[in-house]
Formats: structure tokens, sequence, C-alpha cells
């Protein structure tokens, strides 16, 4: 793991397209229970070189009832974006993440990963990836998560951005939010 990590870290396969350059950001332990599958860094985690470092990250935190320590165990949580580096902006928000990253570097990952609880799949492009096929919306998914389990959790983005989508449905916190605390709870207390 530590080898591949290491190739991932050094990655510079779509520096042309990348606007700050290269900084691949990944976490992960052979052990890994949860696996984070997002959507790419921000310009504000790309800059400190820590994953969920930002707003996003806080409220993601908050979602998963954990605190910083046990979120950046890579016993407790591999974190695995579709894309490694910050792509840019767009008109709202950041850029969609580079398509090379996803296929080049996830099944490599994944199969070093042998303790695997739960997949958290944060966010539209995750959810398209991994649930091809699917009703390719992300509240429909989200607010049906147990056809999902045991393997996936989809979950919306927790951006700033996304705001508007937690007020306009507020049963994701009040509902969802407290039953994915009750399984990551009950995840981390497994040895």
């Amino acid at each position: 793991m530590k080898q591949l990590l290491s190739e991932i870290r050094n990655c510079t396969v779509c520096k042309v397209h990348l606007p700050l350059g290269p900084r691949p950001i990944i976490e992960a332990a052979s052990n890994s229970k949860i696996i984070l599958i997002s959507q790419a860094p921000g310009r504000i985690v790309h800059e400190s070189g820590i994953a969920w470092a930002d707003q996003s990250g806080k409220k993601l935190r908050e979602w998963l009832g954990v605190d910083e320590a046990t979120f950046y165990n890579t016993t407790n949580f591999a974190i695995l974006p579709m894309g490694f580096c910050y792509p840019g902006k767009a008109k709202t928000g950041d850029a969609p993440p580079r398509k090379e990253c996803a296929p080049l570097w996830h099944d490599d990952v994944l199969s070093e990963l042998n303790n695997v609880k739960l997949t958290l799949l944060i966010g539209s492009y995750a959810t398209a990836y991994y649930l091809p096929g699917e009703k390719n919306n992300l509240t429909h998914k989200a607010n049906h998560y147990q056809e999902y389990l045991p393997t996936y959790w989809p979950l919306p983005h927790p951006s700033p951005v996304n705001r508007f989508w937690r007020a306009k449905n507020p049963w994701f916190e009040k509902n969802i939010v407290p039953e994915l605390q009750k399984k990551i709870k009950e995840i981390l207390a497994r040895s």
C-alpha cells in the first residue's frame, strides 16, 4: 500500500490540465474500515495538502459524528477522491474531477484494502461512477440508501455550495444523518 500511495502522490498524468499543478490527495491503509469516495480536493485542501480540511470536511465530520482524530485515522477512513488533484473553478463551485484518476488508480487502491465494511459515495460524480445504470438522481439515492447497503451508502456532497439542496431536503439531516452516524459508530467500534 505504501508504494502505491507514493506512486499516486507523485502522479503527473494530467498536470497540463491542472491550474495549480498536481498535488494528489489520498489517504488509506490496508486495514481501513470505511472508504470515502468523493469528488476532488478543493483549492484550500490543495494548498494545505490535508484531505477534507475545509468547510466541506467540517460538515462531513458532523454528518459522520466523528472528531478530527477519528476521521484522519486511516484505520478508520480511507480517502479516495474521484480526482486526486484540484481541478480548478467552474461557473458554480469547482470544476468536475479529472476523468483520468478513478480508472487509473481506484481498482489498484481498492484491491489493497482488506477490511472494508462500508463505502460512502459522496456526491454525484462518485455515485454515477460506482452505481452506473442506476437512476442518476442523487436525491433519490440518498433517500433510498438502504437499497445500496451493505456495500455503498450514497450521500450528497457536504460543500457549502449544496446548502440550497440541504434546505430543500431537510429530511436528509433529520432522518438519514442519525442513521449514518449510528452505522459509522457501529463500524468503528469493531476491531
